[in-house]
């Protein structure tokens, strides 16, 4: 991703290398993505269906949860608007009211991509059967590896320079205690100004070579293991989201790609065992599993710079915020935007530095406080796992959000906060969280009008719906992948 999106510099007199090894593997289950993926592809010229193609990918519509709050619950986190707010006052407090009256239904009938998804439909462009509503939002489902080569081809195809090797070692400065170099395991030495480390959780040299050192979070996000399995396709087919669901240490992934379905249990140590984890996995898979399980093991976390003195933390090197979300890889593309609007010129670079990390910092808090709220606001006591998370303490941010809603319905959208008000809605409603309070303007209209207005709402939606095609069609027609 980096090398793809900064080639444009090499026009510009940049010099750019991508140092790597086809002989150390890659992490690859970043699988899933939300909806800003459309605008780092867009930024780099790439065709929707040929990158499809290229990746087995499918559409993303938002992500479903499961058993969460309790068991036996679902919602969706779905991408778009839920509702349409009227005047200044958020579609929610009219949604309050309306519970209230008993006129309401549930959220996911007033969201349009909720609709789509379960319907196993979703369109691109413009709305076929209303001009009320914006485009529908999505993302998608690929091979990471996949991508990664892909996007491989686009970088060396305009300017960046390729070089097969390990890095076995870094000399740092004397003066300034910046990395001039690396030294590869067959001798070579490369040279440089600035250095982006996308070494993953090793950190080779933000961390190896500056001991930049790291903020611990597990004690909000107590998961520390991970299991990466892809299997065979069951009865569901491409369904158009991506699906978590609770288990008694941890989540499950299902993911679905055309050539096969991504799945993974991520779960805390202290609460499970390895094996039994794995056997878990293993016992939850839609068809049959197409390799051994996968064992990763991380921290919670955030490197304490990730830009310090000429090196910048990217990907795992900076950080990590477990998948339940789906930020990894919009993590890597906002950082990379920052970096181009912040691109020094020269070696003074002490106040682009510092904006950088501010920037950096409170977006990966906001995206923690996000993931926080998924596993505090939970009702389940059948396992210890669960019971610890419920009674946790939560950053006072967080806290604050649940209160701010709790009482009146309130949703205040704090600065680098990756996630809008509506998908702190969905899962604050979805995971038990329905207003005490509504602001008094959505009493100003009246119980006929408000119903009307929720019926009109749903009528058009599931309208819109009823013509889109599915899912599975448009992956046939437009962007199916060669067989392997």
């Amino acid at each position: 991703m980096a090398a793809a999106v900064l080639a444009p510099l090499t026009q510009d007199g940049y010099r750019i290398c991508l140092v790597e090894s086809d002989e150390i593997g890659t992490v690859g289950v970043g699988e899933a993505t939300i909806p800003q993926i459309n605008l780092f592809n867009q930024a780099l010229g790439i065709d929707e269906d040929e990158f499809l193609r290229a990746t087995g990918g499918t559409f993303k519509l938002g992500i479903e949860f499961v058993d969460w709050g309790r068991i036996g619950d679902r919602y969706m986190h779905a991408f778009g608007d839920v509702g349409r707010d009227i005047g200044i006052v958020p579609f929610q407090h009219y949604w309050t009211r309306a519970r209230k009256l008993g006129v309401g239904k549930d959220l996911r009938a007033y969201a349009l991509n909720e609709l789509a998804a379960r319907a196993g439909k979703m369109q691109r462009g413009k709305l076929r059967t209303t001009d009320k509503l914006p485009p529908m939002p999505y993302a998608f489902h690929f091979d990471a590896g996949l991508y990664a080569a892909f996007l491989r081809h686009i970088a060396e195809a305009r300017g960046v320079i390729r070089i097969e090797g390990k890095i076995v070692s870094a000399e740092l400065e004397g003066e300034s205690g910046n990395v001039g170099s690396v030294s590869l395991d067959d001798g070579r030495s490369i040279e440089g100004d600035l250095f982006l480390d996308c070494s993953g959780f090793r950190g080779l040299l933000i961390e190896g070579q500056l001991k930049t050192g790291f903020e611990d979070w597990s004690r909000w996000l107590p998961c520390d293991r991970a299991l990466a399995a892809p299997s065979s396709h069951g009865a569901e087919g491409l369904i158009p989201y991506t699906r978590a669901t609770a288990r008694p240490a941890g989540w499950q992934w299902r993911i679905p790609l055309q050539h096969r379905v991504g799945n993974g249990y991520v779960y805390a140590s202290a609460f499970t065992s390895d094996a039994h984890a794995e056997q878990l996995l293993l016992a939850n898979l839609d068809g049959a599993p197409q390799a051994d399980p996968r064992p990763l093991s991380f921290t919670a976390g955030r490197r304490r710079k990730f830009w310090n003195r000429n090196v910048i933390a990217l990907g795992l090197a900076s950080g990590f915020l477990e998948p339940l979300e789906s930020t990894s890889i919009h993590l890597v593309q906002s950082s990379l935007q920052r970096l181009l609007e912040l691109l020094p010129r020269g070696t003074e670079s002490d106040v682009e530095r510092a904006e950088f990390n501010r920037q950096t910092a409170a977006e990966y808090e906001r995206v923690r406080d996000f993931l926080i709220l998924h596993y505090k606001l939970t009702e389940r006591d059948d396992s210890e796992f669960w019971r610890a998370c419920r009674d946790m303490a939560v950053p006072d941010a967080v806290q604050h959000k649940v209160d701010l809603f709790r009482g009146a319905g309130h949703i205040v959208r704090d600065e680098q906060d990756l996630f809008a008000e509506v998908a702190w809605l969905q899962v604050m409603v979805g995971q038990g969280i329905v207003p005490e309070r509504n602001h008094p303007m959505a009493d100003s209209v009246s119980e006929a009008d408000l119903q009307s207005y929720l019926d009109t709402w749903e009528a058009l939606l599931s309208r819109e719906v009823r013509q889109m095609p599915a899912h599975q069609d448009i992956i046939a027609q437009r962007c199916a992948a060669v067989a392997a």
